[in-house]
């Protein structure tokens, strides 16, 4: 085979033969030379092509996976913010029964020993292998579970202190003990012989025999209904101290209350005299329910 190249400068052709071993190993080589450079040229050419969009993929997932983190730790924030108001509110609510349990053993007359709400309860004992951290629902139950024990508990001690201060409230306004600190019962409720006609008539309350001038003291809390003078009773004062309830104190020498205030159980209504349709010093004690008076012994017993 003969390749025939015709060169301008020197206006002649030149014959190349083929079948010679050299011109074939020499062709070869240029060939080679030539599929080498351009497959270089290629790949180069590939790689200012491929290589930017490359690193943009590359740039534009490592922001997604920023942003991911970003947002779980913005998550995990909000979860640790729910979980502590929570415990906060708990807290504030065991905070409040601490109080309210005070306040029940002060007024059930507890020994402060047997429910100290100021110490740490004592609790022990050994570890068990059993058992596994807490995960994050389990600790959402827990709390749940917590709160709803702590409300209960609340309501069930609130239902409590009710119960104590309508007993205590009870036990207050409700006619205990005699009108006098020093004296004793000189005529009793019921039938008897009038002390001025010496017929036979009914004696509507108890008599109290009591120096001169001593205090006259209410058995009940309550609020003073009447105070002035009225027919058989000489000076009277009369409380009332609901649940249709109420107390009289007749004959006294002076009064030291008017219409209108609040005593308490102990507080001086008056002075033992002697006014009024009677035959010395003395305070006539009544005990009214619904209007209709009773026997007092029932209270002055208590």
């Amino acid at each position: 085979m003969n390749i025939i190249f015709f060169s301008r400068r020197e206006g002649r052709a030149r014959h190349f033969n083929l079948a010679h071993p050299f011109a074939v190993a020499a062709f070869g080589a240029v060939l080679v030379a030539i599929l080498a450079a351009a497959f270089s040229l290629g790949l180069k050419i590939g790689e200012s092509k491929t290589s930017p969009r490359g690193v943009t993929t590359w740039t534009e997932t490592l922001a997604e996976q920023q942003a991911e983190i970003k947002e779980l730790k913005a998550e995990l924030q909000r979860r640790v913010d729910a979980v502590a108001m929570r415990i906060g509110q708990m807290n504030a609510h065991v905070i409040r029964l601490d109080a309210l349990g005070k306040r029940l053993t002060q007024m059930a007359s507890i020994d402060k020993r047997e429910f100290d709400f100021e110490s740490t309860p004592a609790i022990g004992g050994p570890e068990s292998d059993i058992g596994a951290a807490l995960q994050a629902p389990d600790l959402a139950n827990l709390l749940g579970g917590l709160e709803q024990k702590i409300s209960s508990r609340d309501a069930q001690l609130a239902a409590l202190e009710n119960a104590l201060l309508s007993k205590k409230l009870d036990e207050q306004i409700r006619p205990d003990g005699r009108p006098v600190r020093d004296g004793h019962i000189s005529s009793y409720f019921g039938e008897r012989q009038d002390p001025f006609t010496g017929h036979q008539a009914f004696h509507k309350g108890i008599d109290f025999a009591s120096p001169q001038g001593s205090d006259v003291i209410a058995v009940a809390a309550g609020i003073v209904t009447f105070s002035g003078e009225k027919t058989g009773y000489g000076n009277l004062i009369e409380v009332s101290h609901g649940n249709g309830l109420v107390t009289r104190y007749g004959h006294n020498r002076g009064l030291a209350v008017g219409v209108g205030t609040t005593v308490s159980r102990g507080d001086t209504l008056a002075y033992v005299g002697s006014t009024g349709r009677s035959t010395g010093p003395h305070v006539h004690f009544e005990v009214l329910k619904d209007g209709r008076q009773i026997d007092p012994v029932t209270f002055i017993g208590r």
